[in-house]
């Protein structure tokens, strides 16, 4: 049986022709311009009942005419047709697809060179299969070590290098192979970290509902990613985290939970801080012995007259399911004016008897609040922040 070697422009690809007795076909073809087609007859080793046509790829002239090049492409074309069957190419790729419907099903990281790109993400080789990488699913540390490129430069410069990569999604009908570079760095990262790691990382986007951050390790560079939820932010109430948070920014964060069969990692930057809310009235007013002796005072609650704006909120508190009564127990006055608006804080003292302790200031003067309640210090709070969303 005769073997050809064809040697084409600026491009390398390999086929395999066989003998009556086998049916199927290996064809790697990379996209290029050909010219200087030339073919000679030599015989190449047989293996396994089959031969090899071998061509390989010589430097085509800058000066090198379009036609010459439709001419090769036209003559390579009618040499592949004369040599392989469509029967033997489509049980190639069949087989091709069975391999990534393998991949996908076992998790098993494969290492796929880009082929190239388009505007929503890389082309990525799977033997004879071409599948594609969504921009979404890069690994952070691609944007995150050259910011300053668009998305679009970083995949050109990633065109021929090889990545690791998880397939997920193989459907051979409607010809959709997609992979996940992000998945595999989970693999290989995610064992690294622990619920109340801390880390410097820096925020990609920002969404109305939190911001993801991605996470920088030891070596400098950034695989993981998490999301820090917007209730996770401050322990102020943010309106819109947009405010707080702008793509690019660095921040610490601290891992509070991760769930390892979603691949989700869920951040907060509030808990690095002590939570402003849980007060209490000696500890706002510390009694050292140079306060005034009217610093810290007990009276009836029908003798303290409220702080500008409480009664509303008294109002608004007893509306809330779970909490029977709001009065005022005692009240203090700080040695300096610390804000003129008014501020409310939970106490950290636990809760007894049902009943539990609100703190208020405004200027020098602060209030304790008793509550009775059947909720918890997080039911609490949370009916708070309803009762101030509803005051203008």
């Amino acid at each position: 049986m005769p073997v050809f070697t064809a040697t084409i422009g600026s491009v390398s690809f390999l086929s395999q022709l066989f003998n009556q007795d086998v049916s199927s076909i290996s064809c790697f073809l990379n996209q290029t311009k050909l010219s200087n087609l030339c073919c000679k007859r030599s015989l190449i080793k047989k293996s396994s009942s089959f031969y090899t046509l071998k061509v390989s790829a010589s430097s085509a002239s800058t000066n090198a005419k379009t036609d010459n090049s439709e001419k090769a492409e036209a003559a390579v074309t009618k040499l592949l047709d004369n040599s392989v069957s469509s029967d033997d190419i489509r049980q190639r790729r069949s087989a091709d697809w069975k391999e990534a419907r393998a991949y996908r099903q076992s998790g098993f990281i494969y290492g796929g060179r880009v082929e190239g790109f388009n505007g929503g993400g890389l082309l990525v080789r799977f033997y004879s299969l071409v599948g594609f990488l969504p921009f979404p699913q890069l690994s952070p540390s691609h944007t995150c070590k050259e910011p300053s490129k668009t998305i679009h430069q970083i995949a050109k410069s990633l065109v021929g290098s090889l990545l690791s990569v998880k397939v997920i999604q193989a459907e051979e009908e409607s010809r959709k192979l997609i992979f996940s570079e992000k998945e595999a760095v989970w693999t290989k990262f995610s064992t690294r970290i622990n619920v109340g790691d801390i880390f410097v990382g820096r925020v990609g986007s920002v969404e109305d509902y939190g911001a993801f951050v991605h996470l920088r390790f030891p070596d400098g560079l950034y695989y993981l990613t998490g999301l820090v939820h917007v209730s996770e932010v401050s322990w102020d109430l943010v309106q819109d985290i947009r405010d707080i948070l702008t793509e690019g920014d660095d921040v610490r964060v601290k891992i509070i939970s991760i769930d390892r069969g979603k691949s989700r990692i869920t951040l907060s930057i509030k808990q690095l801080e002590e939570d402003p809310l849980l007060e209490t009235l000696d500890k706002v007013i510390p009694q050292d012995g140079s306060a005034n002796s009217d610093s810290l005072t007990t009276s009836n609650s029908s003798t303290i007259e409220p702080l500008p704006g409480l009664d509303a909120i008294f109002k608004e508190l007893l509306l809330e399911d779970g909490i029977d009564d709001v009065r005022i127990s005692r009240q203090g006055f700080e040695k300096r004016v610390v804000s003129p608006d008014l501020q409310i804080w939970l106490s950290n003292a636990p809760p007894s008897d049902d009943m539990f302790t609100l703190l208020a200031r405004a200027g020098r003067q602060v209030q304790e609040i008793q509550l009775t309640t059947s909720l918890d210090q997080e039911g609490i709070k949370k009916a708070l922040q309803r009762v101030l969303e509803r005051i203008p």
